[in-house]
């Protein structure tokens, strides 16, 4: 894994990238580098805790099977652009339909009075463990305690598929909170790595 885990003001999830990579040498003209700590987490029991009430009313969870890559762009930049997202940016059509018309690849988004407010994406390719590839608000979303609800969600359908655990990662472009957050759902750090992120101009 190679990506990140964001929250928003107040420990409210904000935005998770799981996939980060390296770009090749021809790409790295239109990104700039940047140092990090990659903080890798797994949570080996299903969370206890209740899940958190919505903040609000209009609020929907549906799964996205086998969208349309167009809609699938839409949310990775809708939700990922302001969190340096790259890494699907970088892959064609093709290559992101062979993955997100996968049945064991398992996205869902959460609509706020019937527009796109969240988006998670999580990888049941092993069968083992569950990885969060990408989980975030819409930016205008963060901050209204939508972040818990969502996350909450989001970990009781991935336990419902019984894996042995679930993982993500955060880093040190994330916001300082969010590493608080994911341990309060009872994710534990299990590797800490240095390397550098992409940040790939539009």
């Amino acid at each position: 894994m190679g990506g990140m885990g964001r929250t928003g003001p107040g420990g409210e999830a904000a935005s998770c990238d799981t996939s980060r990579q390296p770009v090749s040498a021809n790409q790295r003209s239109m990104a700039e580098r940047r140092a990090v700590t990659i903080t890798y987490l797994r949570q080996s029991q299903r969370p206890r805790r209740p899940v958190p009430a919505a903040p609000a009313k209009g609020a929907a969870l549906l799964r996205a099977v086998r969208p349309p890559t167009h809609f699938y762009r839409y949310l990775y930049r809708l939700i990922g652009d302001p969190h340096n997202w790259v890494s699907r940016r970088l892959l064609s059509d093709g290559e992101i339909e062979a993955i997100i018309h996968d049945d064991d690849v398992h996205i869902y988004v959460l609509y706020i009075d019937g527009s796109p407010g969240g988006f998670c994406e999580f990888d049941n390719r092993s069968r083992n463990d569950i990885e969060i590839k990408f989980f975030g608000l819409a930016p205008e979303r963060i901050g209204q305690g939508w972040g818990g609800f969502f996350l909450g969600h989001c970990l009781d359908l991935a336990w419902s598929l019984a894996p042995e655990s679930v993982m993500l990662e955060t880093c040190t472009l994330d916001h300082p909170a969010a590493l608080p957050m994911y341990q309060r759902f009872g994710f534990e750090p299990f590797d800490v790595r240095t390397g550098e992120v992409e940040l790939l101009a539009d």
